[in-house]
């Protein structure tokens, strides 16, 4: 047998130790069990909590519930001794009562949709400008002023490229939708093949009254032309004047640089806004630390789901979200459990632990936005957020592949923090050994599920984060995300995986190196 170099032997043993298992946290990790996550899931996405949509009776049930089993596991209350931290909501109802183009009406939830708060518009407006892509060379200097603007909410082709058809907002359209607002339209309508499927999946959902935080009275009126998600067969009827088919001028601005074009039609949009105040909480349970007591970890998942099945004619009314976000909520409750034990054994952690449930994530990541622009303990000395948004099931990617137990999509971790990236792959090779798939850890994904998740708000106020989801599947969003359907080893082990790094965290001496900036908008 060949003899190995010193220094590759010493190697091998630093290596080795890195890996070894902490046997205490071994322990504890294995109180996070299958059985309990069922009893707790089973009440949460049960059907008395009719969906635990944000401000509806059904969230506070579940509010009361995760409340109360923080105190049964003797986390502290932080919010002056309460655990639930109120978020001011407002409900914004849109009255929709004309959109016409040339006489020709089109509806509400079925042809168009938009939210947001704006003031009350009565638009009637001849000055139509088609602007393409949108781009600055297709814009130019042409005067959007009071006109309304023909947008293809799609990015531009480009040679060697696929171009992101979806109709969601990338950053790139982002930027060019606040460059058409500075020109001052009456109204930006953005036209996406997708707007169709969509509005009759979920158009009586989407159309209905929106949530916001309160604005305070010290926050100005958002004057900004509204943005409007129009179907194609509403762009071929304002293009009608041109002898073209919307497809047709499409066509055109992809191939070249066409410029902005006129065109001359009678729209009529008519709306009136409708509100009132909301009651909603985030609930917190707190744990603290010792030497390190005044870092704090946050360990977060939503407990909002979209609520009651709109469709009068449907046989399954409630949306129970056992998966989304029930699993991630399920898991905080678990891990809570097993660093409650070992706190009681007296294996308390050294830094603080803030379990954090929010409210309001399907309705725009709410409760995370105003926890993190209010937070109950300062961001500076937050160290990372681990949020966990959807563990229970099997994505759509991994249906009936070998992986298909024993995987988790990690997203973020090394956006913000090289050193917090290895401490989660470390805390996987050690304990859990799942399979870490970094398929949508990229902040310009055209899903954009680094946005779309509680720890966002976190991130872009500069808090190292990991993302723990499975993919998303056909009960996405839909009555069909029943407990029934919920893999509960899986979704243990992925809990466990979040304690392992968890503990690490807690417990090392220093907090992780910030070091990068990637996703912030």
């Amino acid at each position: 047998m060949n003899k190995l170099p010193l220094w590759i032997l010493a190697l091998a043993s630093a290596t080795t130790a890195c890996a070894q298992q902490n046997p205490t946290a071994v322990k504890y990790a294995g109180l996070i069990t299958a059985e309990d996550a069922k009893k707790h899931l089973s009440i949460l996405a049960s059907d008395a909590f009719e969906g635990r949509e944000t401000g509806k009776p059904g969230a506070e049930k579940a509010a009361n519930y995760i409340a109360g089993e923080f105190k049964k596991l003797g986390l502290q209350g932080p919010v002056k001794g309460s655990y639930f931290f109120d978020v001011p909501l407002t409900e914004n109802g849109l009255n929709v009562s004309a959109f016409t183009v040339n006489g020709k009406a089109f509806g509400f939830g079925s042809d168009f949709y938009f939210g947001g708060a704006f003031p009350d518009k009565n638009t009637s407006v001849n000055d139509i400008v088609f602007v393409g892509y949108g781009t600055e060379e297709e814009v130019g200097t042409t005067d959007l002023t009071g006109k309304i603007v023909l947008w293809i909410n799609e990015d531009k082709p480009v040679a060697g490229t696929t171009p992101n058809t979806g109709y969601r907002m990338s950053t790139a359209r982002n930027k060019i939708v606040k460059a058409l607002q500075a020109k001052n339209p009456a109204i930006i309508l953005a036209a996406n093949p997708g707007i169709a499927t969509v509005l009759g999946r979920f158009g009586k959902s989407i159309t209905t009254p929106r949530l916001t935080i309160k604005e305070e009275s010290s926050k100005p009126v958002n004057t900004n032309a509204p943005v409007i998600n129009i179907t194609t067969a509403i762009a071929d009827e304002l293009v009608k004047p041109t002898g073209k088919t919307y497809a047709d001028l499409k066509s055109a601005s992809a191939g070249a640089v066409v410029p902005a074009a006129a065109i001359k039609d009678n729209v009529v949009i008519n709306y009136v806004s409708v509100k009132k105040d909301v009651k909603a909480v985030d609930v917190l349970g707190y744990m603290p630390g010792t030497d390190l007591k005044d870092e704090v970890l946050v360990i977060s998942a939503h407990y909002d789901h979209i609520g009651l099945v709109q469709d009068e004619k449907a046989k399954d009314k409630v949306n129970n979200g056992a998966d989304d976000d029930g699993s991630g909520t399920t898991g905080i409750l678990e891990i809570a459990r097993a660093f409650s034990k070992a706190k009681k054994d007296g294996h308390g952690p050294r830094r603080s632990i803030l379990f954090l449930g929010n409210v309001g994530e399907e309705k725009g990541l709410l409760g995370s936005e105003y926890y993190s622009e209010h937070p109950v303990f300062p961001l500076a000395n937050t160290i990372t957020d681990l949020n966990i948004d959807m563990i229970g099931r099997v994505g759509e990617e991994y249906i009936g592949k070998p992986d298909s137990a024993n995987y988790v999509y990690p997203i973020g971790s090394a956006m913000l923090s090289k050193e917090l990236h290895q401490i989660g792959e470390d805390a996987n090779n050690t304990y859990t050994k799942l399979k870490l798939d970094y398929k949508y850890d990229d902040p310009n994904d055209p899903n954009r599920f680094y946005y779309r998740s509680d720890h966002y708000n976190f991130a872009k106020h500069g808090v190292p984060i990991i993302f723990y989801f499975n993919g998303v599947h056909a009960d996405y969003h839909q009555p069909g995300d029943e407990v029934s359907k919920i893999n509960f080893p899986l979704l243990a082990k992925r809990a466990q995986l979040v304690f392992y790094t968890g503990w690490e965290l807690a417990n090392r001496d220093k907090r992780p190196v910030v070091d990068g900036n990637a996703g912030k908008e």
